[in-house]
């Protein structure tokens, strides 16, 4: 009966706020909410006059858009909650949220694609967004300053997490590869160093060459403009 009755108390212990009437009541509720919510998106809410009905997105749009919002904070909540207590409870609270918060965020670039993509004829583009060269410039460098600072922390990872991941054997005493081995991988890093820089210098000439082209259209466009 001892053996029995462990795991039945666990199982009572982890479903247990799933029963009774107070969930009944939750659950009861957020169904007559959300039959509520449909009636008054697609009944009570006025047709959009330039739109018409795609606008009706918009509801389910923003709503995602906050619900992937609060989720991310709560995460961020239960994660410092975590560091300050080291409670499992908190643990558990950051990892559902952060669940959640995935979930809702790809239903919110879902329906911003399919609401953008009948409205302006897109599914995405940041272009209106970044037209302002100097901007897109700015962002960018700060997001690769932010994306360098993840380099050294992927570096020293190997010695700091122990996992599956092989120990670090080339800057041992005595050395910890054989002399053939050594040579075929500096031999390999110095070939993708190669393709990298061989790779970097189109991709730098193609970026020069786009930019040039984006100057040379906007002064024929002035051009027109200015002769029209």
């Amino acid at each position: 009966m001892a053996h029995t009755s462990l795991p039945v108390r666990a199982t009572r212990l982890a479903i247990g706020p799933l029963r009774g009437w107070r969930e009944l009541a939750l659950y009861g509720g957020l169904l007559a909410l959300m039959a509520l919510d449909l009636y008054l998106i697609f009944v009570f809410a006025p047709t959009e006059r330039v739109q018409g009905d795609v606008q009706r997105i918009f509801y389910f749009h923003v709503g995602s858009a906050w619900l992937a919002f609060v989720a991310f904070f709560v995460v961020a909540l239960g994660s410092v909650g975590y560091l300050w207590r080291r409670t499992p409870r908190w643990d558990y609270l950051a990892v559902g949220s952060a669940e959640i918060g995935v979930i809702f965020t790809t239903l919110t670039l879902a329906t911003g694609s399919i609401w953008g993509r009948v409205v302006w004829g897109v599914w995405w583009t940041l272009r209106t967004y970044l037209d302002n060269v100097a901007t897109r410039r700015r962002m960018a460098a700060v997001l690769g300053i932010f994306g360098f600072v993840d380099v050294p922390i992927v570096w020293f990872s190997v010695q700091w997490w122990r996992s599956l991941h092989p120990q670090p054997t080339i800057l041992q005493q005595g050395g910890g590869m054989p002399r053939e081995m050594l040579v075929t991988l500096l031999v390999s890093v110095a070939t993708f160093t190669l393709l990298y820089a061989v790779l970097l210098r189109q991709r730098f000439a193609l970026e020069r060459a786009a930019d040039q082209a984006a100057a040379l259209r906007d002064l024929l466009r002035a051009q027109a403009e200015i002769g029209g």
